[in-house]
């Protein structure tokens, strides 16, 4: 298996997360075992991570930027989103599927994350969050020169 980055720095705009998550997932050769994992758990949870860092990490700030690094190595697909904000202790999140917060609006984003990826991680910042898929052997990155 062949190793791949692509890192980018996106402008703190909501408008470019579908572009910068269906390029990336695009770049994903398709593999019968995890394409509809890479479809959908991946796509839906870096949407999130990257609204999240948009909306909240950097305040809608048009400013500000969010950084997104994503690498396959030995079948694990990472990414890891980072915005410019003071960040978060996720800890103190409150669980949105206790029957007290079903009605309140923080806390399903990250809630999704972690039921669709198979690791997720925020830095001790918190303004960093790293989503982890686990991938077959065969799921690779085309060359450049293919995309």
């Amino acid at each position: 298996m062949i190793d791949r980055e692509l890192i980018f720095e996106l402008p703190n705009d909501l408008h470019c997360i579908e572009d910068a998550v269906e390029f990336i997932v695009s770049r994903c050769s398709t593999c019968q075992d995890v394409a509809r994992k890479l479809r959908f758990n991946f796509r839906v949870s870096l949407v999130e991570a990257l609204s999240n860092a948009m909306i909240y990490g950097n305040g809608r700030d048009p400013a500000k930027r969010v950084r997104l690094e994503v690498h396959l190595r030995s079948g694990r697909l990472t990414a890891r989103v980072t915005d410019q904000g003071h960040g978060f202790n996720p800890l103190r999140v409150p669980d949105p599927t206790a029957p007290e917060n079903i009605m309140e609006e923080g806390g399903r984003g990250l809630f999704l994350m972690k039921k669709l990826m198979d690791e997720v991680h925020y830095n001790e910042r918190g303004n960093s969050v790293t989503l982890v898929l686990n991938l077959s052997a065969s799921q690779t990155f085309p060359d450049q020169a293919t995309a």
